[in-house]
């Protein structure tokens, strides 16, 4: 990823609790770190010795949003000219499923204007990425 013309930002819900904040959070981090395995860099080791796993190597500003504001990204993101850019959506219907496979069989069925997106992590040229998240502000 090159630092200079790339970002990544995460939107997360700004009413949701505490609790699901840091959930939304942490799945879609885990989900950026496996389909962007080059952005988290190499393990470390501290002067005592002790080994440290790599962490991302970029700062992931977390900006809050509406309910409505992340359907309407999320929507706009399907667009042809956005393609480019590697999403990863969290969404009420995810959170809800007990295990990965009642999740996909209820996504099957669901449709798209049915999901009240949690969250969404968005990554590519730091154009795009700024034309979509631009003006939003940070989550406090």
């Amino acid at each position: 990823m090159d630092l200079l013309n790339e970002k990544c930002v995460m939107v997360i819900d700004e009413k949701l609790p505490l609790g699901l904040i840091a959930n939304t959070a942490a799945i879609m981090g885990i989900t950026l770190g496996k389909e962007m395995p080059g952005i988290v860099g190499a393990n470390v080791v501290d002067q005592s010795g002790h080994l440290h796993l790599g962490i991302i190597e970029f700062p992931v500003p977390i900006l809050k949003g509406s309910t409505e504001k992340l359907k309407e990204i999320r929507k706009t993101l399907y667009q042809p000219e956005f393609q480019d850019l590697s999403v990863v959506d969290f969404s009420d219907l995810a959170q809800s499923c007990k295990t990965y496979t009642e999740f996909v069989e209820k996504m099957a069925e669901a449709p798209a204007c049915s999901l009240r997106y949690f969250g969404l992590a968005i990554c590519g040229p730091k154009k795009k990425v700024n034309k979509l998240t631009g003006s939003m502000p940070l989550l406090r």
